[in-house]
């Protein structure tokens, strides 16, 4: 089961928005939440909001009532550009210089570790690094 989470019309631009929101796609709930508490970017407390409500949404859907935090990691979460306010501000000699503020939409989707698949995935990781080890060329002899 996964739920998503939409925050419309923030007052940011989606260049600075995108750059936090990297830092938090594909980790768990947990780390995420760790990691934008502590991220000095002013984009990181809205992002967390949106994350908390992801969560919540999460546990509302759910039939149990109480999630387990732990097993929850962030599957996408993407930032689009929303409408732009264009502004007018004086220049020398009578020109004018057009300021833009950019707006976005925050969408963050949550999903929960499936048993099987995160084991699948921990093999093939160790598969590819043997297979990766094994293909490194010898040192050239001189």
């Amino acid at each position: 089961m996964e739920v998503k989470a939409i925050n419309r019309y923030v007052g940011t631009s989606p260049r600075k928005m995108r750059l936090v929101a990297d830092l938090i796609r594909g980790k768990g709930v947990e780390e995420a939440l760790s990691i934008l508490h502590f991220v000095p970017k002013h984009a990181a407390m809205t992002l967390e909001k949106v994350l908390r409500s992801a969560i919540s949404n999460y546990q509302n859907k759910d039939e149990a009532g109480r999630v387990d935090t732990s097993t929850l990691f962030i599957k996408s979460a993407f930032i689009d550009g929303g409408p732009t306010a264009k502004r007018i501000l004086p220049a020398p000699m009578g020109r004018a210089f057009r300021i833009r503020k950019r707006s976005n939409h925050i969408t963050i989707v949550v999903a929960q570790h499936e048993e099987g698949v995160t084991e699948t995935k921990k093999t093939a990781v160790q598969k590819t690094k043997k297979s990766v080890e094994t293909k490194q060329p010898a040192a050239p002899e001189t």
